[in-house]
C-alpha cells in the first residue's frame, strides 16, 4: 500500500473516532492515535495480554513520521473545515440526512471534499478514486457507489481541472 493511501486510511480511522467521540485536545489525541497504529505498539499490546508484560515503542520510522505528517495535516484541515465540509455534503446527498449517514461514509466524503477544495497539490480525481477505495475497504457493500456519487457530483463545482495540480 502506497504511503499517501495508508496515511488517507488512518486519517479516515481518526476521524471516525472523533466523530464519536470528539477530542478536548486534538494534539493529545493525535498523539495517543498515532502510538496506538504503530506495529510495535500492536505486537506490544498482543505480548502485554499474552504475558503481562509492558513494552517500550522504538522510535518512529521515517516511514512513519511521513504518514503521520500528510495524515496530520488532512485531520487537523477537515476538522478546521468541517461545517463547510458538510454543508456541500448536504447539497449534494439529495434525501440523506447527514446524521443516518454511515460514520465511515461521512468522514471519507470529509477527507475527499477536503482534498479537493483546499489541497491544490492533489489532483481531485486522486482524491475521488482513494475515496471510493477507502469507503469500499472499511464501510458497506454500496459505499463506494454512494461516495462516488456525491464526490462526482461536487467534482462539477471545482474552479480548478479534476486531473491537475497547482
Amino acid at each position: 500500500m502506497g504511503q499517501r493511501r495508508e496515511a488517507r486510511e488512518r486519517a479516515v480511522q481518526f476521524l471516525f473516532q472523533h466523530d464519536l467521540n470528539p477530542y478536548d485536545n486534538l494534539d493529545e489525541a493525535l498523539d495517543q492515535f498515532w502510538d496506538s497504529q504503530r506495529a510495535p505498539a500492536i505486537a506490544g499490546e498482543r505480548a502485554a495480554a499474552t504475558w503481562g508484560v509492558k513494552t517500550e515503542l522504538p522510535p518512529a520510522t521515517a516511514e512513519e513520521v511521513a504518514t503521520r505528517q500528510f495524515a496530520d495535516r488532512l485531520i487537523r484541515g477537515v476538522l478546521e473545515h468541517r461545517l463547510e465540509l458538510d454543508n456541500r455534503i448536504m447539497q449534494f446527498a439529495q434525501n440523506w440526512d447527514l446524521k443516518r449517514m454511515a460514520v465511515v461514509d461521512r468522514n471519507v466524503l470529509r477527507l475527499a471534499i477536503y482534498e479537493m477544495f483546499f489541497r491544490e497539490d492533489i489532483p481531485p480525481v486522486v482524491s475521488i478514486n482513494e475515496a471510493v477505495d477507502i469507503a469500499k475497504k472499511f464501510s458497506t457493500e454500496a459505499s463506494g457507489k454512494f461516495v462516488n456519487g456525491i464526490l462526482d457530483k461536487i467534482k462539477g463545482e471545482l474552479a480548478r481541472p479534476a486531473r491537475d495540480v497547482k
